[in-house]
């Protein structure tokens, strides 16, 4: 299996209540809503589908309504994703900063799948 890098991608926003976005990120409505299709938990394991795909994930650690991090459970333990939420001081906008892992060739593709993720996360938080 190849190295992967790590990555950190941050995502500002604006007028989102930081409990509003904490339900998107941890609970399977919210998860469901913009990130896979179903989302089911059992126990400490997120089951992730997409049409033709499952993926189950663990928890790793929480914070609650400041970050999550979820490990697949079909990668190398080191992996994970992260989803960090913090608040700009200048601007008091609500930031929400990904960590994740891809090789090398493939992070501009990571990259901007997240990107489109964020864009239906927006949609479906209303901004």
């Amino acid at each position: 299996m190849k190295e992967k890098e790590k990555f950190h991608i941050e995502y500002i926003l604006d007028t989102v209540s930081r409990r509003s976005l904490w339900n998107h990120l941890t609970t399977p409505p919210g998860l469901s809503s913009w990130f896979a299709e179903q989302v089911k938990i059992d126990n400490n394991r997120y089951i992730f589908k997409w049409s033709k795909e499952e993926q189950e994930a663990e928890v790793l650690s929480m914070k609650t309504e400041t970050s999550i991090r979820y490990r697949w459970t079909d990668d190398d333990p080191e992996y994970y994703f992260e989803f960090i939420i913090h608040t700009i001081e200048l601007t008091g906008s609500i930031a929400l900063e990904i960590t994740d892992f891809a090789e090398p060739e493939e992070k501009q593709d990571a990259i901007e799948l997240w990107d489109t993720q964020i864009e239906e996360l927006k949609r479906t938080l209303g901004i």
